[in-house]
């Protein structure tokens, strides 16, 4: 069973849920510790600070769906530069990690994988902090 923790577009209800939605066993309301900021590009970048990120942790029965997720998660080049375009790519990309996952009253699920960004990577994207740690599509 691969679990992954997801936080913007990819949770249920979202836009881009439809990625992996069928291959979707069980979809359970879930935290991690981190920071949660939106992206100007009309999604969010967590980062490994102090705080908290309320999303949803997806569980698969397989691995090959971490491809199509991580084929997801690049950035669309044309959209990347139409919004920051003095940007490297390469160097805003997200990476995929194991982290610690919690329920709604803060007792550990295990680990997910989820994509992060780091500290540096969301202020040259020019990230907007979310302070609850929630993101919804406006």
């Amino acid at each position: 069973m691969i679990h992954v923790f997801v936080y913007g577009t990819l949770k249920p209800g979202e836009k881009n849920y439809q990625i992996c939605a069928s291959h979707v066993i069980a979809a359970k309301p879930a935290s991690a510790n981190g920071c949660l900021y939106a992206l100007p590009f009309g999604y969010p970048a967590m980062t490994l600070e102090v705080g908290t990120v309320h999303g949803m942790v997806l569980s698969f029965a397989d691995e090959t769906v971490l491809e199509a997720l991580d084929a997801y998660e690049r950035h669309d080049p044309a959209e990347f530069y139409a919004s920051v375009p003095n940007q490297s790519l390469e160097q805003n990309e997200y990476d995929r990690q194991k982290i610690t996952v919690y329920d709604q009253a803060k007792r550990e699920l295990g680990q997910a994988w989820t994509y992060l960004m780091t500290k540096a990577q969301v202020q040259r994207l020019s990230g907007v902090f979310l302070p609850d740690g929630q993101w919804h599509q406006q």
